[in-house]
């Protein structure tokens, strides 16, 4: 019996969807060859295929265990609330709460930083943007604790970890509440820092500093702070400061009432401190003139001065930015006693530094956030700042008697408590002091305000100066 030859060969792979056609001359060339080897091939085809399917679906049944016992692990481990936690419904941050405000009133003030009204006060303020709704599986956080956790991280600095066995809750949440809070209160307190918006703002700005510190014309102190975070991620060299360290910078400038009127703050680290204050709004509308009135009539004479802010040795001299002279003179020059009445007037931003940092602990140490949650930390305490310090309640709290520099009547410097705490700026890091050229016009007015302390503008005890 004679084997017909088909025609048309079609085998399919298991691999392919579609058939591989081959020609039927292709075989008939080798029919013969065909004829004594189609046993055998059929043999070696069942045997790839035998082969084939044992390797690949070896491979896969692997990867179904693997995936299957890692499914098994993460379900394992996952809690819909942790035993730790499940003690909320017996007593809560909210409790806590309660029972510090019934205890003595130092208790509360000293765990929110603040007074119980001011801290009421802001729960009306960030209610409505925070609150969130009750569900079927579990009752939301209230308000008044996201407010308390968050304040009690900006107040101690505590990983998120240790605050959730504190308010039981998990960090994740902490997490999540301190970002919405700072953002909340960011929003909501945002007026409390505000430059002066016309001429009669400004000069009676100028009138508190003459009558408080001495110093004419003088608008503002400015300072700025590098604020130590950790390593972002695929940064490179961006947060690098020269410190060596990884760093946001705050600039601010702040009034004689120790209080902030401006601040800039997200810069990296990497860009120098110079360039830091040249590319805030604020530094492009002074260079304008758009920002201050022009000149000032100096106090019992009638010399006009430009009005200046004054600064350390880290920020270039201008017609409006005032730094000390370099060097070191004798008792008596007039270079000697221009510095020492410019520091005089430049201490007040020291001190809101050094207050901020001794109230807030969260800046005794790297931060270890992403950039722009720092950001937000930061700007939420500078805002905190200036609301506490305009509280009738809270004033006390935030700054009590003896918190700042003073002089006694022979001009000598009694420092204030803040200083006596070690460490408390760890994670603010003074801007670098860079020689810079200045202009003619500049070093002109800072000479006559020199020749103004030693003449009309003499007080009794500059002789003192160290």
């Amino acid at each position: 019996m004679s084997t017909a030859f088909p025609r048309r060969v079609t085998w399919r792979a298991t691999s392919l969807s579609e058939p591989i056609r081959v020609p039927t001359k292709l075989f008939r060339r080798q029919k013969s060859q065909f004829k004594m080897s189609r046993s055998l091939d059929n043999t070696q085809i069942a045997a790839c295929a035998a082969a084939y399917i044992v390797i690949v679906g070896g491979d896969y049944l692997k990867e179904k265990l693997v995936e299957k016992e890692k499914t098994k692990s993460c379900k394992e481990r996952r809690y819909w609330m942790h035993e730790v936690y499940k003690s909320r419904a017996r007593y809560n941050a909210t409790d806590l709460l309660e029972d510090l405000k019934r205890g003595p009133s130092n208790k509360f003030q000293n765990f929110c930083r603040m007074s119980a009204t001011d801290f009421e006060y802001l729960i009306q303020k960030i209610g409505p943007t925070i609150c969130k709704t009750d569900t079927n599986m579990r009752k939301c956080i209230p308000v008044q604790e996201r407010l308390a956790v968050t304040l009690r991280f900006l107040a101690t600095g505590d990983s998120f970890k240790s605050l959730s066995y504190l308010f039981k809750f998990s960090s994740q949440t902490v997490s999540r509440c301190i970002q919405d809070v700072c953002k909340a209160l960011n929003q909501e307190l945002k007026n409390e820092i505000m430059l002066p918006n016309n001429e009669s703002g400004w000069k009676n700005i100028a009138a508190d500093f003459y009558d408080k510190w001495n110093f004419p014309n003088c608008l503002g102190a400015i300072d700025g702070k590098h604020i130590v975070i950790q390593c972002p991620a695929n940064s490179g060299s961006e947060y690098y400061n020269y410190k060596g360290t990884f760093s946001i910078v705050l600039m601010a400038v702040v009034n004689s009432d120790y209080s902030f009127t401006y601040v800039d703050i997200g810069c990296q680290g990497r860009i120098s401190d110079g360039g830091v204050l040249r590319n805030t709004s604020f530094f492009k509308k002074l260079e304008t003139d758009e920002l201050i009135p022009q000149e000032g009539i100096l106090p019992n004479t009638n010399v006009s001065l430009p009005y200046v802010f004054v600064t350390d040795e880290a920020f270039a001299l201008s017609k409006n930015i005032m730094k000390p002279y370099s060097g070191v003179y004798e008792n008596g020059n007039c270079k000697r006693i221009f510095n020492y009445r410019l520091s005089r007037a430049r201490r007040v931003v020291e001190n809101v530094f050094g207050i901020m940092a001794s109230v807030f602990r969260v800046f005794r140490g790297p931060i270890l956030l992403e950039p722009e949650k720092v950001r937000d930390i930061t700007m939420t305490c500078v805002l905190l700042h200036n609301f506490l310090r305009k509280s009738r309640s809270s004033n006390s709290i935030y700054t009590p008697p003896g918190i700042f520099d003073t002089e006694n009547n022979d001009g000598i410097v009694i420092p204030g408590s803040w200083r006596s705490e070690q460490n408390c700026t760890k994670s603010m890091l003074p801007l670098q002091r860079v020689p810079r050229k200045s202009g003619l016009e500049a070093k002109m007015v800072r000479d006559q305000l020199a020749e103004y302390f030693m003449t009309s503008g003499t007080v009794e005890w500059q002789e003192n100066a160290k």
